[in-house]
């Protein structure tokens, strides 16, 4: 790898080392939050899922607006957005105003991240060179968790919760900077292609009222009338938008994509991965500070063993997935992270301790970086340069859909909602055995995967 390509790699992790790190850094937050804009317990949620929802409906235009109107250009245009919404977040001095900042966060990161994707599957040719620069960029993703939990107790101490917002600011004005100084310019925009808004307007309204309606759902209940209301609303438009994509002579979405078996298969991965995998750290949150009594700061520390585990998983994922190819490594990654996520259930206990969780944090850590990075690398197998975008917005709204569908569930499994004490101990115990049998099932997919290695080119 050159010099020059070393350099545009770590601005492509920098990027999303910025959006895990807003993800996880809030969290540790959220109390102070409260108490300083006077949420009530039912609206101080909205400051995560506000951002969740966002980010969920609009990865699909993010993705295909970086293939039509340029890479740097989203990225660029992105990371604005993202730094804007940051500082306004931070100065927000009620609670209307910061869920609205978090809304166009949400925005921005929906922007980012695709475009981040879609830059590094054309920057790194496919193959090994692919398979190393989407283990970094995993890896970077990962240390985000450690960061983000430990920088949010820090920050939130010393200056305050609006510091964790400030943060951003100059991280994305240097992600910005280099850019311009590390980044092709896209050139001028591709004539003769036109941006599919109807389809747009669809997917994003479909996918933000699944997300809105999954998120929700467990605090309004599942048959309130709002919340079907959503979910019915959410199938009519997401029909609606299949049956405009089947028409459209540019689509926002190319359905025939869905021949590429890759891809398809990634995309199921995918969407077990954010419904089980993606779990647990909420699962250890809780864990840690309502069963064990850690603290912020002590909370943030104790994330930083699986973090580190989690990133070298990745670089092994980014090594395996080239000598025994995806399918191997995915299926090592999904068994050996239900066997860790198991033995992670069975150390939870109201007397446990961090000691009796770890054997099961490191297995199921190595096994998630490995699983991460060898969907990142199925999701980009096959896909022309000019649809890698709106590929990985596919493959990124899997995962968001995922991860609203798996907490619900297994949180509603847990009985989560008012459980205190050893009945909390109990159900968290529940919640993570079920989420370790629901990795089996991206075992399964990872079986329809073509044995040949990764590393072998597709022909054009």
């Amino acid at each position: 790898m050159s010099p020059r390509s070393g350099w545009t790699l770590a601005l492509l992790a920098l990027s999303q080392l910025i959006i895990a790190l807003d993800f996880f850094i809030v969290f540790v937050a959220l109390p102070d939050i409260g108490r300083d804009l006077g949420f009530s317990p039912q609206t101080l949620q909205w400051v995560a899922s506000a951002y969740a929802v966002a980010y969920g409906g609009f990865l699909l235009f993010g993705g295909r607006a970086a293939d039509l109107l340029g890479r740097r250009r989203m990225f660029v245009a992105a990371l604005v957005i993202f730094a804007l919404s940051s500082l306004a977040g931070g100065l927000a001095g009620s609670p209307g105003l910061l869920v609205a900042a978090r809304v166009v966060q949400g925005l921005g990161g929906a922007l980012l991240f695709p475009a981040t994707v879609a830059l590094v599957n054309t920057r790194f040719e496919e193959g090994p060179a692919r398979n190393r620069a989407l283990g970094v960029w995993s890896g970077a993703g990962a240390s985000g968790l450690a960061i983000g939990s430990l920088a949010g107790g820090l920050l939130t101490g010393a200056w305050g919760w609006q510091a964790d917002f400030y943060v951003n600011v100059p991280l994305a004005v240097l992600a910005i900077a280099g850019a311009y100084v590390l980044l092709p310019a896209d050139g001028p925009d591709r004539r003769g292609r036109r941006f599919d808004l109807p389809g747009a307007v669809l997917a994003t309204g479909g996918v933000s009222l699944l997300a809105y309606a999954l998120i929700q759902g467990p605090e309004s209940g599942w048959a309130s009338p709002a919340i079907l209301g959503a979910f019915v609303l959410a199938v009519v438009l997401l029909a609606a938008f299949v049956a405009v994509e089947r028409r459209s002579a540019d689509p926002l979405m190319p359905l025939r994509l869905f021949a590429n078996r890759s891809l398809t298969s990634a995309i199921a991965v995918i969407l077990v991965f954010g419904a089980t995998f993606n779990a647990i750290p909420y699962f250890l949150t809780v864990y840690f500070q309502n069963v064990l009594g850690y603290g912020a700061v002590t909370t943030g520390l104790a994330f930083l063993v699986p973090a580190l585990l989690i990133a070298l998983g990745t670089q092994l994922g980014g090594r395996m997935a080239g000598r025994i190819g995806m399918r191997a490594t995915l299926v090592i990654g999904t068994v050996g992270g239900a066997l860790g996520t198991a033995a992670l259930a069975l150390g939870v206990s109201q007397g446990g301790s961090y000691w009796a969780v770890l054997p099961g944090i490191v297995v199921m850590g190595v096994c998630q970086g490995l699983t991460w990075t060898g969907m990142w690398i199925a999701s980009a197998t096959g896909v022309a340069a000019a649809e890698q975008g709106v590929a990985s917005g596919m493959a990124s709204t899997a995962l968001q859909v995922g991860a609203a569908l798996g907490l619900a569930v297994l949180v509603a499994a847990g009985g989560l909602g008012t459980a205190t004490g050893a009945a909390l101990a109990s159900g968290l115990r529940a919640a993570v055995l079920i989420a370790a049998v629901g990795m089996l099932l991206g075992t399964v997919v990872a079986l329809t995967f073509a044995r040949k290695p990764i590393a072998e080119p597709v022909p054009a």
